[in-house]
């Protein structure tokens, strides 16, 4: 018993004192980057302008600078009502969002310099391509053993896997990608959105009896699961035969026989797409990412961004629940003030509006340089931020789990502790909801 307490002791010790060496080390961090005065003056001014853009345009949001160079929030005010609960813990949506603007502005260039469309290529590229990513593109993929016959794999995917890219980067000038929220009805933008060099659209929106209000125009739409799955009703929306459909899913073999047999004529694809984490799956976000890919600028109509939302509406049909609604309207503007998008709106219609303190060209590209180096000097990125954001704080479950953990799982072996630092703790993209 004796020995077993001092094990206990020296295991608790070894534990902490890693932990301390760790934290005490983050403040000497900074110091040791690769970065010039002229890199800490491009991202200090990215994260002034930052805040005065979304003072300016948030429509009553306002941004406060984190613990360093890249850390911002964007805040509510705090008599916002919050309408969204998780479905599975119950709880309320918060007022404050956290952004890393360094990974933001990184993650999104390189969107903006690559495909979103699945292709053989790729597939080719990967090491154990077909083996370990084909088979998931694949509805019920498992059963194909991990593409062990890889020509069964080549063939459910042929009718909708391409050779090579069969779109370039900013191959469009403008670009409308039109959401499916009710708001839509309140200004008809239709006129000002068939003036787009192409228009992205969403699932099975209609545009017909709507043309006053979303525009004749569909160059791409974009499909969920369950509008994929109904892919013969979706190519009916088109009259041209010419819009592209891109399945951010699975291939299903009822989408192979519709697109035998019906015959689908127009092109359909599988989207690639980034990985942006939990949080930001939505169709919405998934839309804007195909056009930021394919296009030079990019404009959203008919997503709930202004003030006083209640309950997600479709400009089609019934209301139903939504999904993080004040999550999606910080991230918008977040990608507003990054000069990454333009949003329209009821309360944003007038055309010519100006986007106030957008960051111009150079400043970003300045910008995103000084984050390249930064990232690329901190392999520890995701959990240095993690532990940055919460020191100070106290310890919630999510936090005091994870130093727990650490604790717990690697004791006297003090190595074991630091290969568990070397993972990432999540993608700090995404915003994280402060209770409120």
């Amino acid at each position: 018993m004796r020995l077993l307490q001092l094990c206990l002791a020296i295991s608790l010790t070894s534990g902490f004192a890693a932990i301390f060496i760790y934290i005490t080390g983050v403040s000497t961090l900074y110091d040791k980057y690769s970065l010039t005065d002229e890199d800490l003056s491009a991202l200090l001014s990215l994260q002034s302008n930052f805040k005065k853009c979304v003072s300016a345009n948030g429509l009553g949001l306002h941004a406060v600078s984190g613990r360093d160079y890249c850390q911002v929030a964007i805040q509510f005010p705090s008599d916002t009502v919050p309408k969204w609960r998780d479905p599975k813990t119950g709880e309320l949506e918060g007022l404050s969002f956290d952004f890393n603007l360094c990974e933001a502005i990184s993650i999104w260039e390189r969107v903006r310099n690559s495909t979103t469309i699945l292709t053989r290529e790729f597939i080719d590229a990967l090491p154990n391509g077909w083996e370990e990513y084909a088979w998931r593109r694949i509805n019920k993929g498992i059963l194909l053993n991990h593409c062990e016959n890889k020509t069964l794999c080549m063939e459910k995917l042929a009718l909708v896997l391409p050779e090579t890219p069969p779109f370039i980067p900013r191959q469009f000038d403008r670009c409308a990608v039109i959401g499916n929220s009710g708001d839509l009805l309140k200004t008809r933008f239709g006129h000002e959105i068939d003036h787009y060099d192409a228009v992205v659209r969403e699932n099975g929106a209609p545009i017909q009896n709507y043309t006053e209000y979303v525009g004749r125009k569909s160059t791409f739409r974009l499909l969920n699961r369950g509008s994929a799955k109904a892919l013969d009703k979706v190519a009916e929306l088109d009259e041209t035969e010419k819009e592209v459909l891109i399945i951010k899913t699975t291939i299903h073999d009822t989408m192979s026989k519709m697109i035998r047999e019906v015959p689908i004529h127009n092109p359909v694809y599988l989207m690639l797409g980034a990985s942006f984490g939990s949080a930001a799956k939505g169709t919405g976000l998934k839309a804007l990412e195909l056009a930021l890919s394919v296009c030079d600028s990019v404009d959203m109509y008919g997503f709930t961004v202004d003030p006083g939302y209640k309950e997600w509406t479709r400009y089609f049909s019934e209301s139903r629940q939504g999904h993080t609604p004040l999550h999606g309207r910080a991230y918008y503007q977040m990608m507003e003030c990054l000069g990454l998008i333009k949003i329209h709106s009821p309360m944003r219609a007038d055309p010519n509006r100006m986007v106030k303190w957008v960051p111009s060209r150079d400043s970003l590209t300045a910008a995103r340089i000084a984050s390249e180096k930064l990232l690329s000097s901190r392999p520890l990125t995701g959990t240095l931020h993690m532990m940055m954001r919460n020191l100070g704080q106290p310890l919630g479950g999510s936090m005091l789990q994870f130093y727990l953990h650490l604790i717990g799982n690697c004791g006297i072996h003090i190595g074991c502790c630091f290969l568990h630092l070397m993972v990432p703790a999540r993608n700090l993209l995404l915003p994280r909801s402060k209770p409120t």
